[in-house]
């Protein structure tokens, strides 16, 4: 959504937004203009809007994750003549008439879309590009350049909000279970999945993680499939760790890349690179380019985002919210630091996601050497009875393992003295990155 707030505010457009609380984002684009309100009260509509003499030239733009009860938006739909859109509806317009590339999956979308835009962005290709993620080296989700002909979007499949694109190249990479307030079951989800995949415009082509390949057949559309199987499209060999960093060599058809190096890690983002230099080349990018700007590229923020790296004390923040992607996280960070002690702190996000994975999370959690649990971040959802961390605590093997407060976890922290830390979580977690890392350096002075 903030990526969209950029888009329109870049265009000179008067740009109003609400959200639940302040955050570093949030901070950020007030700074670059964008009034923000945190309280659910429609007095705080600038004045004008509501009665506006011309409503066709107000935008109400909203996002599944708004309840039915929000004062705000429920103020603009009595206000009479003004155009309300869901932003799945926002981005089908604005991808009307550009060559489109949508990547989704349950896990890697982030990453794989940053990774696309930023070769994009640093090899001079004319396209805009609306990220979940905030790219480190331009502190921004929105990127646009040139004639911007090209739309590079990250396809939310929450709220089936992906079905609205009709991509000419999408990436997915990957279909695991979840969002089940939406999902009944994996069915459903693959089904969601195969009609993201059908609206792909004819001639156009599917990229699509090995393991879930075997899903998709479309007379009409090529489908490549990639990973780190040999037999993939598209692949990659010889991964290896050097120097702390993941290596490897980028496999096709048509091209062999050599000795390229990413500069976070995890096998799995060696796949999520995989599949963006796959796109880039499509998008006529030059091998040695991509090389260069995929060893250049510092990453997302939250997604593998090392805070501090020295020979005592590593610590990662990470977005992962669900038991893969913690399994993701943890496997590569043992492979970057074997035989260190790893922490781990945990906020889940949403009751019925830890009601219903909380076996999972414990078996992805029980492989740390210590774990801290945070209360559940509960975002759009209200208290389900009987639902709280501890069903995960519960589950898990693991001898040191504890719930704890925020406001008493970096004691905790500094008690512990972990060798290797990692923060996980999609909620509120963030706002404790900056203080835990100056505590820790504080601490190992």
């Amino acid at each position: 959504m903030s990526a969209l707030a950029r888009c329109f505010n870049e265009a000179g457009k008067e740009v109003f937004g609400y959200d639940q609380t302040s955050t570093a984002l949030t901070d950020k684009l007030i700074k670059e203009g964008i009034q923000i309100e945190f309280e659910d009260d429609a007095a705080n509509i600038p004045s004008g809007v509501l009665d506006n003499s011309r409503p066709e030239s107000v935008l109400v733009v909203y996002t599944p994750a708004i309840p039915d009860s929000n004062r705000i938006l429920s103020a603009f739909r009595e206000a009479s003549g003004l155009k309300i859109l869901k932003r799945a509806e926002v981005l089908e317009q604005i991808a009307k008439d550009r060559f489109t590339i949508a990547v989704g999956g349950t896990h890697g979308k982030t990453t794989v879309t940053s990774m696309i835009a930023y070769i994009l962005n640093e090899t001079g290709k004319d396209f805009v590009a609306f990220v979940g993620g905030v790219l480190r080296e331009y502190e921004t989700n929105f990127l646009t350049s040139g004639s911007a002909s090209v739309m590079l979007v990250e396809a939310d499949e929450y709220d089936r909000s992906f079905h609205k694109l009709n991509p000419d190249l999408a990436v997915i990479t990957s279909i695991d279970h979840d969002h089940l307030d939406i999902y009944e079951d994996y069915e459903s989800m693959k089904r969601s999945y195969l009609q993201f995949a059908s609206n792909i415009v004819n001639g156009g082509t599917l990229l699509v993680h090995e393991t879930v390949s075997d899903m998709f057949e479309c007379d009409e559309v090529g489908v490549e499939p990639y990973g780190m199987g040999q037999y993939a499209s598209c692949h990659a060999e010889n991964t290896r760790v050097e120097e702390g960093r993941f290596s490897f060599d980028y496999v096709s058809e048509n091209e062999r890349i050599n000795n390229i190096s990413l500069s976070f890690g995890g096998r799995h983002n060696v796949e999520n690179a995989v599949a963006a230099i796959a796109v880039a080349l499509k998008q006529g990018v030059d091998a040695a380019e991509i090389k260069k700007a995929l060893a250049a590229f510092q990453g997302i923020k939250r997604r593998f985002e090392v805070q501090i790296n020295t020979d005592d004390l590593v610590y990662i923040d990470d977005y992962a919210h669900h038991p893969k992607e913690i399994d993701a996280c943890i496997n590569a960070i043992k492979e970057l630091y074997p035989g260190k002690k790893i922490t781990g702190v945990f906020q889940p996000h949403l009751y019925s996601r830890t009601r219903d994975f909380a076996k999972d999370f414990a078996a992805s959690l029980d492989v740390l050497d210590e774990v801290f649990l945070l209360n559940i971040y509960p975002a759009r959802e209200k208290p389900v009875e009987g639902v709280s961390s501890n069903m995960i605590l519960d589950k898990m093997n693991l001898r040191r393992k504890s719930i704890v407060k925020q406001r008493a976890l970096i004691d905790e922290l500094l008690q512990s003295g972990p060798e290797v830390l990692v923060t996980m979580g999609a909620g509120d977690i963030d706002k404790w990155v900056i203080p835990i890392r100056e505590a820790l350096l504080k601490g190992s002075t």
